[in-house]
């Protein structure tokens, strides 16, 4: 069957497997969820119509994830971090062109999808969102999320039957069951990712914990769920349009997870009609989300009176240098000097926490200890300053951290669920000037 050809988007080593369909006036990214082949999506009848008629009103492009089908893949210890899975996709955009794209995610592909649009408001037109969710977590805003033992099992349970089929026919009862469905079905789980790569993905979404950014969410949202989706709950879909500011939820009849089986003009039409609603144009956003970190030097009064003013303005020089290399290094803005320390913002969570970590490493080679405070949210830029409740948050825990320590808010440690990472628990504490109380962390990385 002819379809079209399979290119790659590189980030840094790492190849990323797409392919582009149609020439439409609006650019689409479609990010499919827990299976994903870009070339078997050919040999399915009536995926292959749903991508063509996807391309017919937009140029197309449709890609695997990281992990998953043709792009690169990763052993179990590999996992990444959901917030890895998001600068792919920003990697992915630049790669093809894209601009201002429409994000069209489904199932566990959303919290990529969400992420993109926290950070990236300016590089995304819109979000599409079908049979997704913020949470899979069972707590009293999602009551209908799953505990551990329930993950633990179903994962295990999905992991012992993988590569038969048996999955995508239990998510989709209007699957045929011909032979040659079937034999598609066991190939397309088998070359879509491997059992262990099923169970430990499984587990690092569980994990992740989204629903402290939905708020910044600043896009037009269109939310798709079938009511009897028998993989995620529609409940899934009413919490993200309670929290999402532009959302709006629709909601169709139907038991299929995945978008392209049952009646898949209906989801056609929707997207169809939301697309052709927008109006892209150029935005100026005064805010969005960013990873906020503070350092401090720990006793720097005593160590100046001790070592004298000339001494000490040496090394702080070198501490300094040493700072703006590792920040550098992790792609992170230096804001401003706090005299000691410094105010440093990053796209991502955790090349803050690895930044951290190796500030800490490297500055205790001076003989200096530092301290350090990390969180995630909306933060306002004015000319070179930086302003915003997550500036004073992070403020607040740097001044709670002990020497050569890193603590980090929940809000951090659920975003980089998946990464190499542990989190202590360091207990519920009030923040001086910040409302509510606050679970905080000590982050570290887990040796190799």
């Amino acid at each position: 069957m002819d379809y079209p050809p399979i290119e790659y988007a590189w980030r840094g080593d790492v190849s990323l497997a797409y392919q582009i369909v149609g020439s439409g006036p609006v650019d689409l990214i479609y990010l499919q969820g827990y299976l994903s082949n870009i070339e078997l999506n050919w040999e399915n009848v009536a995926l292959a119509r749903f991508l063509r008629e996807l391309g017919s009103f937009s140029r197309l492009i449709v890609s695997d994830r990281r992990g998953l089908g043709l792009s690169e893949r990763f052993t179990p210890v590999d996992t990444s971090a959901t917030e890895v899975l998001m600068d792919d996709v920003k990697s992915l955009t630049e790669a093809v062109g894209a601009n201002r794209p429409v994000i069209f995610a489904t199932g566990d592909c959303g919290p990529m999808a969400l992420l993109y649009a926290a950070h990236y408001p300016d590089r995304a037109a819109a979000l599409i969102l079908y049979g997704s969710w913020a949470t899979t977590k069972k707590t009293e805003e999602t009551p209908w999320g799953d505990d551990e033992q329930t993950t633990l099992r179903e994962s295990e349970q999905v992991r012992d039957s993988y590569g038969t089929g048996a999955w995508m026919f239990r998510t989709n009862p209007s699957m045929t069951r011909s032979e040659a469905d079937r034999k598609w079905a066991a190939r397309y789980e088998r070359l879509s990712l491997t059992p262990g790569a099923v169970y430990t993905e499984s587990i690092r979404f569980a994990e992740t914990d989204l629903r402290g950014i939905l708020p910044y969410i600043q896009v037009p949202t269109l939310l798709i769920h079938r009511t009897g989706d028998p993989e995620v709950p529609v409940a899934a879909s009413h919490h993200l349009a309670e929290h999402i500011q532009l959302a709006n939820l629709v909601e169709l009849d139907g038991s299929d997870h995945f978008p392209w089986l049952g009646d898949q003009g209906a989801v056609l039409a929707l997207i169809r009609d939301f697309i052709g609603q927008l109006r892209v144009e150029e935005t100026a956003f005064e805010s969005s989300l960013s990873t906020v970190l503070f350092t401090d030097i720990v006793g720097s009064t005593e160590m100046a009176a001790r070592m004298g003013d000339a001494a000490w303005e040496s090394r702080l020089e070198q501490h300094n240098a040493t700072l703006r290399s590792v920040v550098s290094r992790f792609q992170g803005r230096i804001v401003k000097s706090t005299g000691d320390g410094f105010l440093i913002t990053f796209d991502s969570p955790a090349r803050a926490i690895r930044a951290a970590d190796q500030a800490i490493a490297a500055v205790s080679k001076l003989g200096l200890q530092i301290r350090a405070g990390c969180h995630t949210g909306e933060v306002k830029w004015s000319e070179d300053d930086l302003s915003g409740v997550a500036v004073n948050i992070a403020s607040r825990i740097t001044d709670l951290a002990g020497p050569s320590q890193l603590l980090v808010s929940r809000t951090v440690k659920d975003l980089v669920a998946g990464g190499p990472f542990q989190f202590a628990e360091k207990g519920t504490r009030t923040l001086s000037g910040v409302p509510g109380e606050w679970q905080l962390y000590e982050a570290v990385i887990e040796s190799s």
